[in-house]
């Protein structure tokens, strides 16, 4: 623990490891002195870079990180700190509010750790990193070139592609930025695809030179986008003329000479490794502000084991296993794409698999080596990073790899030794050599290789496999291997329905989550209806009232409650729009819920487009009472846009049974599906219930689209939700009534409100300035005011008291009604109630006090006249 706790102390004051007092030689000075490198810079640049030789014929040199966790063992602690430290400086970069909507982007191999490690530095950010190993069933979102490296090709395979699809920033980080190329490639590929205004490129070091940090900012201002650099350290690599041919002459020499020497494959230093001796610790301690450098791997070869436990055969194994017990379905990295529910359950499950590997090893283990895989390098490190923590052992960290580096066993150099073996995880570019840096000969009593599933084959366990190949250099190997993700294959969900095929809206208005039912027979007769739902015998969602068909005078009510009451809901339709786009986000999804939602949806997108000119998304999805919001819907936005951008929209609140329906289905979504960021706050034009945050009004007034049914709203039905009609994978359904379409005043209602916008938006504007510089926080009084209606009146059930003129309407077009509260003293908000109560001798009692216009009882216990001679409800 002490060692642990120093360890992040350091990294936490910025310092960097050092070598030994007496052994103060950069790691790069062997190559620098050979070929005339040089590394010109910050001060820092040695403490984190070394330098090595490539087998590679496009560049010869490389330079190796002290601190990545890649080429050199290096404490968890400091290997993890540096990232996190750069994903801090990142989120300081952009602000909270940005930061919230970052999406962070590591490269493979290299900076698959590093890139985990900035995105849990940077806080709730979800995070993907490129891959070279492509996966059945899973299409590529993406892919670009890495045109210096030995591996170039790159793929991009989400689960999610909406992952890579909103606006808000993408923060790529690497290892180090040297051209810049591999970037540029990305930003290119990715902007054509994914438009967005910011891009941060996070790296270790910044190498390049002049030249090419001008190019980045010609590219930044040629795609009309932000780009910003955030790196530990920066500097530029000076490359004499023909290094490239004396390099690749050094290498062929210096591999020429391992092998007149006898050096194996599995083990290629050129010099012995005996004559450094182990170091007590992993560096000395150093005055806050020293800069420090990585001693490297050094100290005595260790011997074979000559004891080793037999396994049933008698034969000598060359892994111990260690179940850690992974959680089911957690990623074993990003190569899909990790969340923030992720990392949440990945930190809750670490202790117990860093307490199962302490379990298994040595009991005399005091210098131990966690070896991750390839692009499988985070959840190594935070395992080894836990172990460092809990356990009072030295931990060192780092992984394999596929690059080819020339091995020279001199403090000078950086890459002191490799261990050879073939590629076990048959690889898509076919068998090849892979290695592990600096292990043999750095004196740890036990190695814990940690792979993913599909690398753990027959290739692994060869005679020349990896565990054989770490056996003779370590007293015991042991093997943890982590089930590799498999993402589940997206349903085939539909595309959004439109008009004029669906509904008789324009389809720039509204995009329809829903399947067409409409040659389904789902209407039932009302009265029928209510008797089977209050008994039990059905639910409201599964079958349609009887299409409301408006007499004359009904007609002309709705028209003059149109003209009288279109520049109120203008107005209002401005103040919850400005407070969107001021609160919640600058570019909102606008998510209607259908029905009632859709018209309020679609006027809000108009003055989005008239105030600002923005071009919204918009979609309409189904809510169900008791049964929640469609999950497919869900599903499909969240592939497709960023949750935290989608805008839940109502035509109003009643009592506010919706607002806390929506919140309580999101809430099980998120645990069941694991996508967050979907907000449960609705967005509505009325709220006279006071459930909500975000409205344009908070006056129970008429709102002409609630006077009619499907004909104020696109010709669609409300929504249907029966197990024989919709599927585990199909959206909720609805009818289109094509045949109303002689008495549609859909297009109308908007064009009345909309034209109405341009005298309104003054005003409109500054009262949401004023709301948004007030308390909106609900008061629930709406609820409240329903409970006791439903006490006095005997009903005892909050779902038959339908608060505001909004609701109460519905409950005179689709239920029967038992009878209707008036506030004393309302006026003509309430004519087109006072009319259908009239047509359906339903009794309107005025109410002095009533916190609402008015309020709809539903029948209570219905069952055909059941109530007694004073008017409350029959005790059955």
């Amino acid at each position: 623990m002490e060692k642990a706790e120093k360890a992040e102390q350091a990294v936490n004051e910025g310092e960097h490891q050092v070598c030994d007092e007496g052994d103060r030689v950069w790691s790069g000075s062997w190559v620098a002195e050979r070929l005339g490198v040089e590394l010109v810079g910050d001060d820092r640049l040695t403490g984190l870079l070394g330098l090595a030789l490539r087998r590679n014929p496009k560049r010869a040199h490389l330079l190796v990180s002290n601190v990545l966790g890649k080429h050199v063992p290096q404490s968890p602690s400091v290997v993890y700190g540096h990232g996190v430290e750069l994903g801090r400086r990142v989120r300081e970069l952009l602000g909270a509010e940005e930061a919230g909507r970052a999406v962070v982007l590591g490269y493979a191999e290299t900076a698959t750790g590093l890139g985990h490690s900035v995105a849990d530095g940077l806080g709730l950010a979800p995070y993907l990193h490129s891959t070279r190993r492509p996966v059945a069933g899973v299409a590529a979102a993406g892919g670009f070139e890495e045109s210096h490296s030995h591996a170039t090709s790159h793929l991009l395979l989400p689960e999610d592609p909406a992952l890579l699809g909103g606006d808000g920033p993408l923060v790529l980080v690497d290892d180090e930025f040297s051209t810049g190329n591999t970037v540029l490639n990305t930003v290119r590929d990715l902007h054509q695809r994914y438009p967005r205004r910011r891009y941060v490129v996070v790296a270790l070091v910044d190498m390049r030179s002049a030249a090419d940090a001008g190019r980045l900012e010609e590219f930044a201002r040629e795609i009309g986008a932000r780009v910003d650099l955030v790196a530990a350290a920066s500097g530029t690599v000076r490359l004499p003329d023909g290094v490239l041919e004396k390099g690749q002459e050094l290498v062929a020499r210096y591999e020429s000479e391992s092998a007149g020497e006898g050096s194996s494959a599995g083990a290629a230093p050129s010099r012995s490794l005996a004559q450094f001796p182990a170091p007590p610790d992993s560096g000395v301690a150093v005055e806050a502000g020293q800069e420090t450098v990585s001693p490297g791997a050094r100290g005595t070869a260790r011997p074979a084991p000559t004891d080793p436990h037999p396994d049933d055969n008698g034969t000598a194994p060359h892994a111990t296993r260690i179940d850690l017990h992974w959680p089911a379905n957690l990623p074993d990295g990003a190569r899909h794409g990790f969340t923030p529910a992720h990392r949440a359950r990945l930190e809750a499950a670490l202790p117990a698999m860093a307490a199962r590997i302490a379990e298994a090893l040595p009991r005399n283990a005091r210098r131990v080596h966690i070896l991750g895989f390839e692009e499988l390098m985070y959840a190594p490190l935070r395992l080894a990073r836990e172990l460092e923590r809990s356990a009072d052992i030295e931990v060192r960290y780092s992984t394999t790899t596929r690059s080819p580096v020339l091995a020279v066993d001199d403090p000078g150099y950086a890459i002191r030794t490799r261990l050879a073996f073939p590629a076990h995880d048959d690889p898509a570019d076919g068998p090849g050599e892979r290695y592990a840096y600096n292990v043999a000969g750095a004196g740890f009593d036990a190695v814990v290789v940690v792979v993913d599933s599909a690398g753990d084959t027959p290739a692994l366990h060869a005679p020349d496999g990896l565990p054989a190949r770490l056996a003779a250099h370590t007293p015991r190997v042991l093997l943890a291997v982590i089930p590799s993700y498999a993402p589940e294959r997206p349903s085939m969900l539909p595309e959004p329905l439109r008009g004029p095929a669906f509904s008789s809206y324009a389809p720039e208005e509204v995009g329809w989550l829903l399947q067409d039912l409409s040659d389904v027979t789902l209407e039932a007769p009302t009265e029928e209806r209510e008797e089977a739902i209050q008994s039990g015998g059905a639910h409201y969602a599964e079958s349609l009232p009887v299409e409301y068909q408006p007499s004359e005078q009904y007609q002309e009510l709705f028209h003059a409650a149109l003209e009288d009451s279109a520049a109120r809901i203008a107005q209002a339709v401005g103040v919850v729009t400005e407070t969107v786009l001021a609160e919640r986000s600058p570019r909102p999804v606008l998510v209607s819920l259908a029905r009632a939602g859709t018209p309020v949806g679609i006027l809000m997108r108009r003055w989005a487009q008239h105030r600002h000119g923005l071009d919204l998304p918009h979609y309409a999805v189904s809510i169900v009472r008791g049964r929640g919001i469609d999950a497919n819907a869900l599903r499909w936005l969240a592939r497709h846009h960023d949750p935290r951008d989608v805008v839940f929209v109502d035509g109003w609140t009643g009592k506010g049974a919706i607002t806390r329906e929506l919140a309580r289905a999101l809430e099980e979504f998120e645990k069941s599906d694991g996508i967050t960021g979907f907000d449960p706050e609705i967005a509505v034009l009325a709220d006279p219930g006071s459930c909500v945050r975000t409205y344009g009004t908070r006056e129970d007034f008429l709102i002409p689209s609630a006077c009619l049914n499907s004909t104020v709203s696109g010709l669609i039905s409300r929504t249907v939700l029966r197990a024989d009609l919709v599927g585990p994978d199909d959206f909720h359904g609805a009818k289109f009534y094509r045949e109303l379409a002689g008495t549609d005043v859909s297009v109308a209602f908007l064009d009345a409100v909309s034209a109405r916008f341009p005298e309104v938006a003054d005003a409109a504007c500054a009262q949401a300035k004023e709301l948004l510089a007030t308390d909106r926080s609900p008061t629930w009084e709406g609820w409240a005011a329903v409970e006791r209606i439903s006490e006095e009146y005997a009903i005892h059930d909050v779902n038959l008291v339908k608060p505001g003129v909004g609701e109460t309407t519905r409950v005179m077009l689709r239920r029967v009604p038992w009878k209707v509260l008036a506030r004393a003293g309302a006026g003509s908000d309430l004519d087109h109630v006072r009319l259908l109560a009239e047509q359906r001798g339903v009794p309107v009692e005025e109410v002095d006090g009533l916190p609402y216009t008015c309020v709809g009882l539903i029948h209570p216990k219905y069952t055909r006249g059941a109530t007694g001679a004073d008017g409350k409800a029959v005790s059955v």
